[in-house]
């Protein structure tokens, strides 16, 4: 741990405000992207440094204090697991409820905890024409914890669902494929081993997600990509993601 997360720890203000601190431009901020065409409609834009470092920490630890996280009972495939990280969701009054793996999570008012609420400000500014109205919060404590395979793609988002993710704490590597259905045919015609041996994939991403970095997922994203934060052998700290979405009502 550094001497600014150190000091931040000691002095954080239990609900950060970001009428200072927010003192950076989104707007500005995002210029630093970059736009990564997948291909057939599929989009994702990635900005490794978007929300400053000390205001990040400082939203770390609110977040990581006060929102109320569980570890839900899933049901995969007939067995009842555990959900490998801590999660919690948030939205928008009157929206229908989501469900996965035979569960529904109690959906909390973004009044609850008004720091995500000037978090989602800064993200509509950086990303006009944009509206995310719920969130899934999720809490990686370590390296053991991880989110498999899978694609947001369920009809309640639509047919080309944005999708923001805001990183904070311990970076951790996300991957993208294509779905089977999808891959190219190049790569079917190739053997697995010699693809992975290939400097680049086009049916296969990798990005590191930083402390207060944004990575926006566009398109046909969900519907011709799966994406994951696997497990890590390497012993790490906990890592705080927030997904906004747009539920349709």
């Amino acid at each position: 741990m550094n001497i600014l997360r150190q000091k931040l720890t000691a002095s954080a203000d239990p609900e950060p405000s970001t009428s200072n601190s927010l003192e950076f431009d989104p707007r500005e901020s995002v210029r630093k992207g970059k736009s990564f065409d997948l291909g057939h409609g599929s989009e994702v834009f990635h900005v490794p440094r978007f929300f400053p470092a000390d205001q990040s920490w400082a939203w770390f630890d609110y977040l990581n204090k006060h929102v109320p996280w569980s570890r839900p009972t899933l049901r995969i495939f007939g067995r009842r697991l555990v959900q490998p990280r801590d999660s919690c969701y948030i939205a928008a009054e009157g929206l229908p409820a989501i469900s996965y793996n035979g569960h529904t999570p109690h959906a909390y008012s973004w009044d609850d905890f008004p720091p995500l609420k000037d978090i989602l400000d800064a993200v509509h500014k950086a990303l006009p024409g944009s509206r995310f109205n719920s969130l899934v919060l999720n809490r990686y404590d370590g390296n053991n914890d991880y989110v498999s395979w899978h694609s947001d793609d369920e009809v309640l988002y639509g047919p080309t669902p944005e999708i923001a993710s805001v990183t904070f704490g311990c970076e951790r590597e996300f991957l993208l494929k294509k779905k089977p259905s999808k891959m190219s045919s190049a790569s079917d015609a190739e053997p697995k081993s010699k693809r992975l041996r290939k400097s680049h994939d086009p049916d296969q991403h990798s990005f590191m997600l930083k402390h207060g970095s944004l990575l926006v997922m566009r398109g046909y994203t969900q519907q011709d990509w799966l994406h994951s934060v696997p497990k890590r052998a390497k012993p790490m700290s906990i890592r705080i993601n927030l997904t906004f979405r747009c539920v349709l009502p």
